[in-house]
């Protein structure tokens, strides 16, 4: 998913999408066959984005014949739209879906063409691929890993070591803290509201400790007593780290921590690649005096990533098997030029791409070689632990989907720092708001 498109939330969209996809009737018009038309739904509205997939749309028709047209919203409504030209009786040949439970619902309900050949013509990073009953549906274009930046400059003149523990990572917060000047610069910057913003960008802590959900069985891990445990230890450094927050965390979104960082009033910032792209058009002189790094865990033996993706699905439409001719066709001839169109922010999930020159000669690729190659080494680093709530389980399922929905884990988050209750108190309600929601 796009981080800055501010959109629904999955709430929102999970409800009214699979309320209407298990209610619609879907009527196949004959003229839409006719026309060789392929219509593909787009989540990216950023400028350059639009355009890279315009211009493969204008080759297309002039190589194939066939049109292709491209209609654009923001990746948190693509999902609706899909739903709704469902039960219009004319769907999409190619969607936008960001969020692995409506790839579940939409192939549940017969309305995805299986895309399996073409998926394992690849080689893909780890847990990027969400098979529903031993077939492919999702084209994944990119990771939405999201990580820790920090102000590179600010440690080397502190003489400060990338931290491996939160109890490090506190420290540096709290060193890098400054008034100086009479502007405040504060440690950290995380979201701690019931949004898609918190659950992304705040818990990767958890992944770290060894924190789980669900296991291979589809029992609630995080009932257990070690999950309580370890889960209790990171509200209890969360709420320290709390502290070295600037105001208004509670109401902030992805926007309002790139700009804490970007700005200079936090030192420390979650995101993935587009903050990098957001430094070089907002403040260059920062695009040089950044660091990354994954979420530790308490000891220095653990670290994450939290999990992000986005992908294109096929539709159940007259021109199914054409819509997948273009998606290997695109896969080959313009999907790098589309990665170009983000090209720190659209981390490939296929690993060939890391080593083809054509992706590697952009520019920004080349001035952030070093950033690159940190984002690779998450993929490929087996100690990084790549984690979150809706992709808990060993498969795509509602369960997950429901927790993340409920927004369990960031309320959980809220009733530490914000009422200040018992760790424990916390944990074990959020255990059985999980209980209540799985059951309902």
């Amino acid at each position: 998913m796009s981080k800055t498109i501010q959109g629904p939330s999955r709430r929102t969209v999970l409800t009214i999408g699979a309320g209407a996809a298990a209610t619609a009737t879907f009527p196949m018009p004959a003229v839409h066959a006719q026309t060789k038309e392929l219509r593909f739904l787009n989540g990216e509205p950023a400028v350059d984005s639009v355009r890279a997939l315009r211009v493969a749309a204008a080759q297309y028709e002039k190589e194939k014949g066939i049109k292709v047209t491209i209609d654009t919203v923001p990746s948190g409504d693509a999902y609706t739209r899909t739903v709704a030209a469902i039960k219009g009786g004319r769907p999409y040949d190619i969607s936008t879906i960001i969020f692995a439970a409506h790839v579940l619902t939409l192939a549940n309900e017969g309305q995805l063409t299986p895309i399996t050949d073409l998926v394992n013509k690849h080689k893909w990073g780890k847990r990027i691929l969400f098979p529903v009953n031993g077939q492919q549906y999702w084209y994944m274009y990119d990771y939405n890993l999201c990580w820790l930046f920090y102000r590179k400059d600010l440690y080397e003149a502190q003489k400060l070591e990338v931290p491996k523990t939160w109890a490090a990572l506190l420290e540096n917060c709290r060193k890098t803290s400054s008034n100086e000047g009479g502007n405040q610069r504060f440690g950290m910057a995380t979201p701690i509201g019931s949004n898609d913003a918190t659950s992304w960008m705040s818990i990767g802590y958890m992944w770290a400790e060894g924190v789980s959900i669900f296991d291979d069985n589809w029992t609630l891990t995080f009932a257990s007593d070690a999950n309580k445990k370890r889960t209790a230890a990171y509200l209890d450094f969360f709420a320290d780290l709390y502290k070295t927050m600037p105001p208004g965390m509670t109401q902030a979104g992805f926007g309002q921590i790139t700009g804490a960082f970007s700005s200079g009033q936090a030192s420390h910032a979650p995101y993935a690649g587009r903050m990098i792209e957001i430094l070089e058009q907002r403040a260059p002189q920062l695009a040089d005096k950044y660091g990354m790094m994954p979420y530790p865990d308490s000891s220095g033996k653990g670290a994450a990533v939290n999990h992000g993706y986005d992908g294109w699905v096929v539709g159940k439409t007259p021109m199914s098997e054409e819509a997948v001719r273009f998606l290997e066709w695109f896969s080959d001839a313009h999907y790098i030029n589309f990665l170009h169109s983000a090209p720190l922010h659209f981390q490939p999930p296929r690993l060939d791409i890391y080593e083809d020159p054509r992706w590697r000669a952009h520019p920004l690729i080349e001035k952030h070689a070093a950033a690159v190659k940190t984002m690779q080494g998450f993929l490929e680093d087996p100690n990084i632990t790549i984690r979150s709530i809706d992709t808990e389980g060993p498969k795509p399922d509602l369960r997950p989907a429901k927790i993340f929905e409920s927004f369990i884990i960031p309320e959980m988050i809220q009733n530490k720092v914000l009422k200040n209750m018992a760790s424990d108190a916390c944990v074990e309600e959020a255990v059985a708001k999980m209980n209540r929601v799985i059951a309902g």
